[in-house]
């Protein structure tokens, strides 16, 4: 069965080494919430808002030991007035048996406002 596990952070400050903490920080609460392997991913999606620029989230994948051959690809959100600002959005595709009212969503910091209903921290 193929699942979407759904995470979202905030940063701070525009620079690379928040933005590649930030994410990877997110990223591993997601594998850890879900127990994922690598090898059970198909993809990583991972967006971010117009004021995210000092780099790609993506390198914090790169990372990750054993992540090295998983597809990831960043891309911009639609800029929505009044949406949540300095967001990194994940959305990882993952073949699992986990039911989908099982998946455990990652929501930190400003993004826990995004669904507060599966926020959990």
């Amino acid at each position: 069965m193929i699942r979407g596990v759904r995470g979202a952070t905030t940063i701070n400050q525009n620079t690379e080494k928040e933005i590649i903490q930030r994410t990877e920080e997110l990223l591993l609460k997601m594998i850890d919430a879900n127990a994922i392997v690598a090898e059970d991913v198909a993809q990583v999606l991972i967006s971010v808002t117009n004021d995210i620029t000092a780099c790609f989230p993506a390198k914090a994948l790169r990372n990750l030991d054993g992540w090295d051959y998983v597809p990831v690809m960043c891309t911009k959100e639609i800029a929505v007035p009044d949406s949540l600002p300095s967001c990194i959005r994940v959305m990882m595709t993952v073949n699992t048996e986990v039911a989908q009212k099982d998946v455990n969503h990652i929501y930190l910091y400003a993004a826990q406002s995004l669904r507060p209903d599966l926020s959990k921290s």
